[in-house]
This record gives structure tokens, sequence and C-alpha cells, in this order.
């Protein structure tokens, strides 16, 4: 029987009905553009009625509805936090898709976590009991899979790797987002970039025919092939960055995986052999002689897929429950 499964970002919802077998059947983007609160509630609301809607004219309908929201998901009060949404602190996001969904039941869980699930059901960590996620993008988080369980912690915040701290002294600036992600995400790129531009002299190279606001980390990573000093140290801080973030968590969880994905891999998919002998330096030998470090093999799909089965194993847990 389909499931539903939606994928909330900062910029768009993307939603789809998926078989069992991980197979989508129909699906569907819109732009968020500047909507908050509830009209993003709404949305998500209107989607679900609608896709409700079509599959039951085709006689087969919608057995569980699967969310991956920007944030973390609050299982006991739930409600959801997600700092790229105004107005929702602690939006009661599962009560609003509950009412519409009647007997249908709902999951709710974060995007890092919906990106495990996805690449654990139809990408790279098929197979795995035990596999970590890496998502940079805008920012950094973790979807961690341990003995074949999600990894949520005590509050719902497991994963927020972001703020890992990697090298001293502690500076004002990883007060937002923490020492990880100040740097080595897509929008730490962006400010080493522009810190860099600002203090140093003299410079002539590909970043400075470009104005500092319009600045991107596609932009470094473009100046990086194209030989650019500044960008080359950069993407050099990254790689240490990125592999001892690797190390830390090999050491830790013994992964089978390790997946890296968002929008930063992307670009710097090339990286991971060089991240990976950077790991090698600081991680548990045993463990990192057995990790393989991969690339996501669903990309932008991967949280809409880890929605998809969230779905499923809700409806699946819910099914075994009664009988």
């Amino acid at each position: 029987m389909p499931v539903l499964g939606f994928d909330l970002g900062g910029t768009k919802l993307a939603a789809a009905v998926f078989s069992t077998d991980g197979r989508i059947i129909c699906e569907e983007t819109l732009p968020i553009g500047k909507k908050t609160g509830k009209d993003v509630g709404r949305m998500i609301a209107d989607q679900t009625t609608k896709f409700l809607r079509q599959q039951k004219l085709t006689g087969v309908e919608i057995t569980s509805i699967g969310i991956a929201v920007p944030g973390i998901s609050f299982k006991k009060n739930e409600t959801v936090w997600a700092p790229n949404i105004k107005g929702w602190e602690e939006y009661p996001l599962k009560k609003e898709i509950q009412a519409i969904a009647d007997h249908i039941p709902v999951k709710i869980e974060s995007d890092r976590t919906c990106y495990i699930l996805g690449e654990s059901w139809v990408g790279n960590a098929r197979g795995c009991s035990d596999a970590v996620y890496i998502a940079v993008g805008t920012g950094i988080g973790a979807g961690i899979l341990v003995n074949g369980t999600i990894l949520s912690g005590a509050h719902d915040i497991a994963g927020a790797i972001g703020w890992m701290a990697m090298q001293k002294p502690y500076k004002k600036r990883y007060d937002d987002c923490g020492c990880f992600e100040s740097s080595a995400s897509g929008a730490g790129i962006t400010k080493m970039a522009i810190s860099n531009l600002r203090n140093t002299k003299n410079y002539t190279g590909i970043l400075s025919k470009k104005p500092l606001e319009n600045l991107t980390a596609q932009d470094v990573f473009n100046a990086y092939d194209e030989n650019d000093p500044i960008a080359k140290k950069i993407i050099k801080h990254c790689i240490m960055f990125w592999g001892m973030a690797v190390a830390n968590l090999v050491s830790i969880l013994n992964p089978q995986k390790i997946i890296l994905g968002g929008g930063v891999f992307g670009p710097a998919v090339k990286f991971i052999p060089q991240i990976h002998k950077e790991a090698a330096k600081w991680a548990q030998p045993i463990s990192m002689q057995k990790v393989s470090l991969e690339a996501t093999a669903l990309g932008k799909l991967a949280g809409l897929y880890g929605a998809g089965l969230l779905a499923l194993q809700n409806s699946n847990q819910l099914n075994s429950g009664h009988e």
C-alpha cells in the first residue's frame, strides 16, 4: 500500500507517493517563497489533502504519512522547530496534518534523520545496520543509524555535529552555529572567503572579481579549480575539518559507512579521497580501516525518500502492534 512523504526545506516543499519497494509513484515540488509560520503549515496541509484525494481516486489509498523538517521534531510535545522558517519555534505541525489525515498515521523527523533513512532504503547505506549521513549544506548535521535504529538523543537533538569542537581557542563567531559549521559548511566557506578577501593585501585573483555580497561557496569551488590561492587555502582547511569530523564519528560510532551529502557534496565529492586520508590520521585505526566513505546516491532526494521510509516504518509498526 502506498505512503506519502514530504521533504520541507528552506525554499521548497517536495512531496511524493511511494510504493512499499521505494518506487516513486507520483511527485511534486513547490516553492515556499516568502511564506512563514502558519502559511507554511497550510501549504503542507493543502498538499496532503490533494495527494490523499488523488490516491483515493485510483482506488489505492495512502496508508501513512512521513514528513522531513529542516530542524528538530520534538516527540514528547509533538511540535517542530525550524530555524529558517519564521514562526516555527514550537509549531504544532503534527496536530495540523493529523487533523486532515484522520486515521492515517503521521510521523515527523528532522531532515538529517530522513537523509540516512533514505540512503538506508534505496541509497548507498542499503543493508547497513550502522551508518552516518553527514549533510553539509548551508549548515552541517548528521543522521545516525545505530544497530538499525535512528539515534535521536534524550531531547531529539542528536546529530547536531555542526557544534563539534574542532579547534581552540573558542571564538565569538561560533556562538550562532558552532565551530565546525562556522567554517566548513556552505555558509561557512562563504564567510571564510569574505574574511580572507578583506584581510589579504594585493590580491587580484578570481574571487576579487565578484562583489563580496554576491559571493557563494560555489564561487570558491570554481576558483579552486582555477588554482586560486585563497580558494585553495579555504578548501584545504575544509578538507581537514571534514576529515576530523569523519574521524570523530568513526571512532565513536564504528559505522559500516559514512555518506557525504548536502549541497556542498556536490562540488566537494572529488575531495572524498583526501577527506578519507585526513580522517585516517585521527580515527581509531581498526574502525577506520573497515568504514566505507561514500557520496550520497540520492542527492537532493535523500530527505524525500527518507520521509517515505519513515511513513512506511510507522505504518508497519502500527500494524504489527495491532496483530
